[in-house]
């Protein structure tokens, strides 16, 4: 029942006939990048390239990388883990249907690891360069491990029920690092943060553990946002349908025993350079110091394959895990927000950027207009617990408004929605000189920017545009506009030249030339680009040009913009600058010539003939 390593599953998927052997040879080096997010954007098998330049271990991508696959390789317990998760919300159901619930007591028995005095993954040991060095985009500063579960335990409370499984970035070669240490990258909100500030207070290093491969719940798990108090391995056994081994380590430390590779080591005092690292929300994350591992063993098994994915410009393999976990957790949403109906991290955007959710508004009921009250306290609970508190817009509308089946996972019936609602002169409220996102260049600095709760509740305000008002005479630069969806409206802007934390003059003469235009009430939303064609073309390039460049305290302006009270508001249109900024990290572009390899693997008589 489910499967307990890699090789495993990369068995059935062969027999199912889902999985590709590559066994002409591929330079790790971008090659095997770009050959894995092809095969994902073209829907295609799980990969396994068994001949590997410079490298003697195997390499599988693409595992993850369909719904269907997802479903398969979980097949067996997918749907009780699901029961067992309800049971939090419904405790009374297990009572009142218990044939519904047979199988989460032995699900909930699969929680507790199991121990082992040795395993398959301690058969042999290896070096970090003889590990796979892979590099997926042409500016990364190294060779990275892309789907590390990376294992620590709370000095406090040591022990699997104190325990932490992150997928956080891992640097094997490149910038400072020699053979014996790692840069770790790991991102504020992140557990493992919890352990080492815990380290740090008792004068500790804290010993880590950075594992490849295994069982595939344990992927799943590292990337699973559970209450805080909640180890991920206990999930992995219930997801992955059996207690995980753990093999028990003289330094105290377990390695799961069905691993393909594991590092370890302890977290030095020491901070080196890290990056850069072509990552998911489309940029690059640029060179910045993180701590580093001290490794001590790498240690391997005899069948070892080394399991990888490559990050970008979404969607990505990684959307699937979203995907998936959506699925899993939907339900409980209201559970842990209380009054919050669902949530929807825009992956197109980015992940993290953009928030869209629904929520209730019940605090004045007698009221005879609804305006936004509760949806306020249920903005500040999102943005301030787990991983929703990364997000850097937040658009909550109100479920007592829908009356027509709108939910926050149809984007733009979403937004229209919102844009007919909301009041410009109050519904805008800003949250100033935060932390956000790690990886988002477009604040005032590095983890630091702002927050914007978009709430709108009541009857429809205006009537959407649909057709370009006659526009007044704008500053020089500016441009080009073009109706992208009901009331939003995009114009091309003159090329940024402000520096971070700076307001550009430019966009203050721009609202100021708009705010006596005729007919742009109708537009409440208008975002200034660099390039309105490329934007304008999908919904998918709106939201990732909109709001992964812009922040919104810096970047919004306002058509008859007004401070009161320190509350910043708008009498016609609210206007963000979503062009690229001096400061802010490049755009992952492609490197041609290795393109036009992976084309050739694609003609006639190539291993990727018929697939991509």
């Amino acid at each position: 029942m489910g499967y307990k390593n890699t090789k495993e599953c990369l068995d059935a998927l062969e027999a199912k006939g889902d999985l590709l052997r590559i066994d002409q040879e591929i330079n790790p080096n971008i090659e095997a990048g770009v050959i894995q997010r092809r095969i994902f954007q073209a829907g295609g098998p799980a990969l396994l390239f068994t001949n590997v330049k410079g490298c003697k271990f195997p390499m599988a991508a693409n595992i993850f990388g369909t719904k269907e696959r997802l479903h398969f390789i979980f097949r067996d317990t997918i749907e009780t883990v699901e029961r067992l998760m309800k049971l939090k919300m419904y405790p009374m159901e297990a009572i009142k249907k218990p044939w519904q619930y047979l199988g989460a007591p032995r699900t909930a028995y699969h929680t507790m690891p199991r121990k082992l005095s040795e395993g398959p993954v301690t058969a042999n040991e290896t070096t970090l360069a003889q590990l796979p060095q892979l590099k997926s985009w042409p500016m990364d500063g190294g060779a990275f491990v892309t789907l590390p579960q990376v294992y620590s335990e709370s000095p406090e409370n040591p022990g699997f029920a104190g325990s932490n499984i992150g997928m956080y970035r891992v640097q094997i070669s490149g910038n400072e690092y020699n053979n014996t240490e790692v840069g770790l990258h790991y991102q504020i909100h992140r557990g493992i943060g919890h352990h080492h500030a815990q380290a740090l207070k008792k004068g500790e290093q804290l010993k880590v553990n950075i594992v490849v491969g295994g069982a595939p719940s344990m992927s799943i798990a590292a990337v699973m946002p559970l209450p805080e108090g909640l180890a991920e391995i206990f999930f992995a056994g219930a997801l992955g349908g059996h207690r995980i081994p753990m093999v028990m380590r003289p330094n105290g430390l377990p390695v799961p025993a069905e691993a393909d590779f594991c590092i370890c080591g302890t977290i030095s005092n020491e901070q080196k350079p890290e990056g850069p690292f072509g990552d998911h929300i489309g940029y690059y994350s640029l060179t910045h110091d993180f701590p580093v591992l001290k490794v001590d063993k790498v240690y391997h098994r005899s069948d070892a394959i080394w399991p990888f994915t490559t990050v970008g410009r979404p969607p990505q393999e990684d959307t699937m895990f979203g995907d998936f976990i959506h699925e899993l957790t939907s339900e409980l949403v209201p559970s842990v927000f209380t009054g919050v109906h669902e949530v929807h991290a825009v992956d197109v955007a980015g992940v993290h950027p953009l928030l869209l959710a629904v929520g209730s508004e019940r605090y004045v009921p007698y009221a005879e207009e609804r305006q936004p009250q509760e949806l306020l306290t249920n903005g500040m609970a999102l943005l301030g617990n787990t991983q929703t508190a990364l997000a850097k817009y937040l658009f909550i509308g109100a479920k007592e408004d829908m009356e027509h089946g709108e939910n926050c996972h149809n984007i733009p019936v979403f937004f229209k929605h919102m844009l007919e609602r909301a009041n410009l002169k109050r519904d805008l409220h800003f949250i100033t000189r935060t932390t956000i996102d790690t990886l988002d260049y477009s604040g005032m600095g590095f983890n630091e920017g702002s927050k914007l709760i978009f709430a709108a509740a009541g009857s429809k305000k205006r009537e959407l545009g649909t057709e370009l008002p006659k526009l007044p005479t704008l500053p020089d630069g500016f441009g080009e506009a073009k109706i992208f969806a009901p009331g939003i409206m995009i114009l091309k802007g003159r090329k940024s030249e402000t520096s971070r934390g700076e307001q550009d003059p430019q966009m203050e003469k721009l609202g100021e030339a708009l705010r006596h235009t005729d007919g742009l009430e109708g537009f409440p939303m208008i975002v200034v680009v660099d390039d309105p064609d490329f934007t304008a073309m999908n919904w998918e390039n709106f939201l990732w040009v909109t709001f992964t460049r812009s922040d919104p305290a810096t970047d919004i302006y306002g058509a008859g913009a007004f401070t009161k009270a320190k509350h910043w508001g708008t009498k016609k249109s609210f206007i963000i600058d979503a062009r690229m900024k001096t400061y802010q990290a490049p755009p992952l572009d492609p490197d041609p010539e290795v393109e036009k390899r992976v084309d050739a693997l694609a003609a006639s008589g190539g291993p990727l003939y018929g697939i991509i």
